[in-house]
């Protein structure tokens, strides 16, 4: 079953409607509507939401398995995504008592933009492979082979891989990925992250070939 079909399939379960579920996650309706029909891919911070607006555990929605271990192998990791021409996720980290680190590597396709997000804790984004554009509140910074950016997730962030090959990132924070901790409730994420993120003036900028091409 797929995504937007498991969370309505849940919501129309507790005989909660759209709109319900919106105001709890702090996601506009249209864009759970969206969700819900496949339309639009969630971020995990927002699928993370939708899952403490509906009180269950984030990882009944993803398509990857609750078991982790201390080492991975890459011939083993099994890569999993939210919807079709989104990112691509392979788990890297191990759930354990007390742990708060969760690392994951993401494959961006050429031209994909994450939905723009804020969430407690931190992150940090290192590039294995090709490019991305990185936008954190109103900055805005290219991130190439090698490069990272260590930055407070309570500001409100997106990638863009403005390339034409697929960017390959480690990604490193303190977000519950896979729900190894207990069903948040909506009111335990606090509303500044909760309600919808604010989107950068940035995120509608149009990029122009120069700056794709920039190497500066």
């Amino acid at each position: 079953m797929i995504l937007g079909s498991k969370l309505r399939t849940v919501r129309r379960s507790q005989g909660k409607t759209m709109q319900e579920i919106a105001s709890a996650a702090g996601l506009s309706v249209g864009f759970v509507s969206q969700v819900e029909r496949g339309i639009a891919v969630p971020s995990i911070s927002s699928l993370r939401k939708l899952a403490a607006a509906l009180e269950q555990p984030v990882g009944n929605f993803l398509e990857v398995s609750s078991e982790s271990s201390q080492l991975t192998r890459s011939s083993e990791r099994l890569p999993f995504t939210l919807g079709q021409n989104a990112l691509t996720y392979e788990r890297l980290s191990h759930s354990f008592g007390g742990s708060k680190l969760t690392a994951l590597l993401i494959h961006e396709p050429p031209g994909h933009r994450t939905e723009p997000v804020s969430h407690e804790g931190e992150e940090l984004f290192f590039v294995i492979k090709g490019e991305i554009t990185v936008e954190v509140d109103e900055e805005r910074v290219i991130l190439r082979t090698g490069d990272s950016y260590h930055f407070d997730s309570t500001r409100t962030h997106c990638t863009w891989n403005h390339r034409t090959e697929v960017a390959t990132l480690l990604w490193c924070g303190t977000m519950d990925v896979f729900g190894s901790s207990e069903i948040e409730s909506p009111h335990q994420i606090p509303e500044k992250m909760a309600r919808s993120s604010r989107v950068s003036p940035l995120y509608h900028v149009r990029m122009s070939t120069n700056f794709q091409e920039d190497k500066t």
